[in-house]
């Protein structure tokens, strides 16, 4: 078995936003669909692992966009697992169009055991005679993110709908993106100007529940906070 998973795909309408482009969120669940797509291959994907109980999910992401592909695009997107380790593992991605380095992506995950709601190792997951791709993106430390936001502006609510909620019963990572970018309009969203972003899941959240985000601005990076009243849900950092 080959570590590496990758296929070419085109930029289509629904997966871009108002410039034209691959949205942000849009990425985010580009690489979401690519990982699933090679974790079933593996015959550890959601068909594998749901009958036993088990569920992806995702504690952390962050991507690096050198520049986003446009409508009706071709590129390329890949994805790698990294040795895991007692409970957690990263996983890579890469997009690219030609030679073209698009975007890079890390993610940190965990396998949840939704019978006993307790983690499941991670090490020993992955099928024997599985060859790892030992290249690394974005190898630096994931973000350290304070959860106070103490007098940062308030960007409003948004409530957790039907469509947000995936197959573990809460709501999808991917969702989370497109909420933070919601409460933006377009020409704000575009303003940000966006080559980094990451996100740092803390509680998952359910349909029904309104969710307050707030915003502050540390050493030129924008940064977010859902919460739920009291209770942060996910920290996201944009540079």
């Amino acid at each position: 078995m080959i570590g590496r998973y990758a296929r070419e795909l085109t930029v289509l309408p629904s997966m871009c936003d108002a410039e034209g482009l691959l949205g942000v969120p849009n990425t985010f669940a580009l690489f979401m669909d690519i990982a699933t797509e090679h974790a079933e291959a593996l015959h550890i994907g959601m068909n594998d692992l749901m009958p036993r109980g088990l569920f992806w999910l995702t504690v952390r992401t962050k991507l690096r966009f050198y520049r986003r592909p446009r409508l009706t695009e071709r590129v390329v997107a890949a994805t790698w697992p990294e040795t895991p380790e007692r409970s957690r593992c990263n996983r890579d991605y890469l997009l690219t169009a030609g030679e073209e380095t698009l975007v890079e992506g890390r993610t940190e995950w965990m396998i949840m055991n939704l019978r006993t709601n307790r983690l499941h190792p991670a090490d020993g997951i992955f099928p024997e005679g599985l060859t790892l791709d030992h290249a690394r993106v974005l190898p630096g430390p994931y973000m350290h993110m304070d959860e106070a936001f103490d007098g940062a502006e308030e960007m409003g609510t948004c409530t957790v709908r039907s469509t947000d909620i995936d197959l573990g019963g809460h709501m999808n990572n991917a969702a989370y993106v497109r909420a933070i970018a919601g409460a933006f309009t377009s020409e704000q969203w575009k303003a940000l100007n966006i080559r980094q972003m990451e996100v740092g899941f803390r509680a998952p959240c359910f349909e029904g529940e309104v969710l307050d985000l707030r915003r502050r601005t540390v050493d030129g990076a924008t940064e977010l906070r859902l919460s739920r009243g009291e209770k942060c849900v996910l920290l996201a950092r944009i540079e």
